[in-house]
């Protein structure tokens, strides 16, 4: 080449060259994910896995785009919180309700209570101030308590006149008897003997939710806020005897929500696609008509940002027997005839707890020793979560139901196993995901 090209062409090349070798413009995804990051509150251990996480954003921003631009649905997708989750993370995580047990569920001498013929041609039972706010599960599964908790704070209004929100987390710690397995899944009927054979369930301010598996309190256990006096299954497969059940007070159902579609549901009535094999329970509030579409108005546990503000309209597809989701298949309510036992006062708050002679921590702290000496402790630290786990660097602690402490990526891990395998495939990362806390350190 002539050198004097050569110089000639010296900058060009120079120019393409740093323009290589830059960053690529952020992208329109990106900058949503950056937004969304904010509006969640959503923080990743590191940037291989922010990136991963971006990954899966777009993957479901692209499934909400494509569902929304067909223009001939009867409801609309969105991002919400779930938004970064795989499907199978999201099903791992945000249900509760086995198929395995559904076998177990039904007893041949459970008759349904007798309903009138005649309903009114919509109902919505929070105009009637039977239902309490919208709560969320987060990641146990203990979709079934809410649903539960949900049925009987509704006929409980209803008879008594009182809107009590009561306690999914004693059901969760004290209701153990198989199936019922806290936020590993369980089943209303059950959890309504156990509501009937207890005399009484306690209310969340007395017995707090806290999203995790606990022991059972007995203290508080003993406190029966609101009875029933028994619990009735609505026919399966008839949409007629649940439309009825509806029409008298809020019903606990069995649905498939596993559905991707179900994950991103923004409004509108939804009418899937989605399975019948039922995975998770949420509660009919009511049921309405729109345009001459008829749907039910139900309640979930995913909290406000999901839905419709909690909420969701399912059809009322009267040529399935099964109904959308398998909505009619398994629904049951409790029966409640006369008020509540007169209400014991709040249990008293729990005391300090105690390290040694000399030393304690806060109420629902847990003393992790700090310096140790052929067997005895000197000092402790105080870790702020309850019967934690004390991490072996004498500075960190984990949540008792993710006991491995893996102070390198600042994790907690439900299994040793994850902390030794890789993260290259995508069933490995998703187990690693749903399997880990945020590591906490104590403080003095």
């Amino acid at each position: 080449m002539n050198p004097f090209v050569f110089l000639f062409l010296l900058p060009t090349l120079l120019l393409l060259s740093h323009t290589c070798l830059s960053s690529p413009p952020q992208t329109a995804a990106s900058e949503l994910f950056e937004a969304w990051c904010k509006q969640y509150g959503k923080s990743y251990p590191s940037p291989q896995e922010k990136l991963r996480r971006l990954s899966v954003f777009e993957g479901n921003l692209n499934f909400v785009t494509r569902h929304n631009e067909m223009g001939n649905s009867s409801y609309t997708l969105s991002l919400n919180a779930f938004s970064d989750l795989t499907h199978s993370e999201f099903k791992a995580s945000r249900l509760g309700f086995s198929p395995s047990f559904i076998g177990l569920k039904r007893e041949p001498d459970r008759k349904p209570g007798l309903l009138s013929r005649d309903v009114p041609s919509s109902i919505d039972w929070r105009k009637e101030g039977a239902v309490t706010k919208v709560k969320d599960q987060g990641s146990c599964g203990a979709c079934w308590a809410f649903s539960t908790t949900g049925a009987i704070e509704g006929i409980n209004k209803i008879v008594t006149g009182s809107l009590l929100s009561l306690s999914e987390q004693e059901l969760i710690d004290c209701d153990r008897v198989y199936p019922n397995s806290g936020c590993s899944g369980g089943l209303m009927d059950d959890a309504f003997e156990f509501v009937i054979e207890n005399n009484g369930v306690d209310t969340e301010d007395d017995y707090p939710y806290k999203g995790s598996d606990g022991t059972c309190n007995k203290k508080k256990l003993k406190r029966h806020a609101v009875t029933i006096d028994d619990y009735t299954d609505v026919p399966p497969n008839d949409e007629e005897q649940l439309l009825q059940a509806v029409a008298n007070q809020p019903v606990s159902v069995g649905i498939c929500g596993s559905d991707i579609a179900f994950q991103l549901y923004s409004k509108g009535i939804f009418t899937g696609p989605c399975s019948n094999s039922l995975d998770h329970a949420v509660l009919i509030v009511g049921y309405g008509s729109e345009n001459g579409v008829d749907y039910w108005i139900v309640k979930n546990s995913w909290g406000k940002g999901w839905g419709m503000n909690g909420y969701i309209h399912m059809l009322r597809d009267h040529s399935n027997s099964q109904g959308v989701c398998g909505i009619n298949s398994l629904a049951s309510y409790p029966i409640k005839t006369g008020q509540n036992p007169p209400l014991p006062p709040p249990s008293p708050p729990p005391g300090p707890t105690k390290c040694d002679l000399f030393t304690h921590c806060a109420a629902g702290e847990t003393c992790c020793c700090a310096k140790r000496f052929i067997g005895i402790c000197f000092a402790w630290r105080c870790c702020e979560l309850n019967s934690a786990v004390c991490c072996k660097d004498h500075d960190h602690c984990c949540p008792h139901d993710y006991p491995i402490c893996d102070t390198e990526r600042a994790l907690c891990l439900k299994s040793s196993e994850q902390s030794t395998q890789s993260q290259a495939t995508s069933n490995v990362t998703t187990k690693a995901l749903m399997g880990r806390s945020v590591l906490r350190k104590s403080s003095r």
